[in-house]
């Protein structure tokens, strides 16, 4: 285990699908649904709805043996007539499954398919926001000075409006709404004076959402 290794998070829908990775030792990722590829070293699971409980948060992950590409009915043979009987799915060989000593919460509902993070981060997480690498330098020191103030702003924000789907870098959530911040049109600023205007706008908007 090195800092750099890469860890893939991949979302778990159902309990179903989770026994297959304890029993069988694999689980499937939709071909189209990974731009970026699966070359990690390890992967680890962000449970669904359906886990009760046990819902948005990272309890698990294995070592990423290896991979296959198979249509989903030569992995799932049970389900031949299936919407998607005919579609790649990648079949992830995975060694032993490990749980996590501290689990990885998100503190609220996101929209999450996969998330591509490095050990190091995936260790010292205590929140899904910890895990993301976009943005660099800037935006992590950023992120970080407006959790010291007591502000948990969203990373990779995803946002759905009528015939429109988009990413903010980074967003904080009010109970007036939310305060979207692209942090390269305030590099001539440094994250602490950027946060503590940030966080004067929170004021304004009658608080961050607990």
């Amino acid at each position: 285990m090195y800092p750099e290794d890469r860890v893939l998070v991949a979302y778990m829908p159902k309990p179903s699908d989770f026994a297959i990775v304890q029993q069988e030792g694999w689980y499937r990722i939709p071909e189209k649904h990974v731009p970026k590829g699966i070359y990690a070293e390890y992967i680890a699971f962000y449970f669904g709805r359906s886990f009760g409980p046990d819902k948005w948060i990272i309890h698990y992950y294995a070592p990423r043996l290896g991979h296959e590409l198979l249509t989903r009915k030569a992995l799932l043979a049970e389900e031949p007539d299936h919407p998607r009987a005919n579609d790649l799915y990648y079949k992830v060989q995975l060694g032993p499954l490990q749980q996590l000593a501290r689990p990885i919460i998100s503190l609220r509902w996101r929209r999450i398919t996969f998330i591509h993070t490095t050990w190091d981060r995936f260790m010292d997480a205590t929140e899904i926001n910890d895990l993301f690498v976009e943005g660099g330098e800037y935006v992590d020191r950023l992120y970080a000075a407006l959790k010291d103030r007591g502000i948990r702003a969203e990373r990779q924000y995803q946002v759905e409006e009528p015939g429109v789907y988009y990413e903010v870098p980074l967003t904080v959530l009010c109970k007036d709404g939310r305060i979207d911040i692209n942090p390269m049109q305030f590099t001539h600023l440094s994250p602490q004076q950027l946060a503590g205007d940030i966080v004067r706008q929170v004021k304004t908007k009658g608080g961050p959402l607990s």
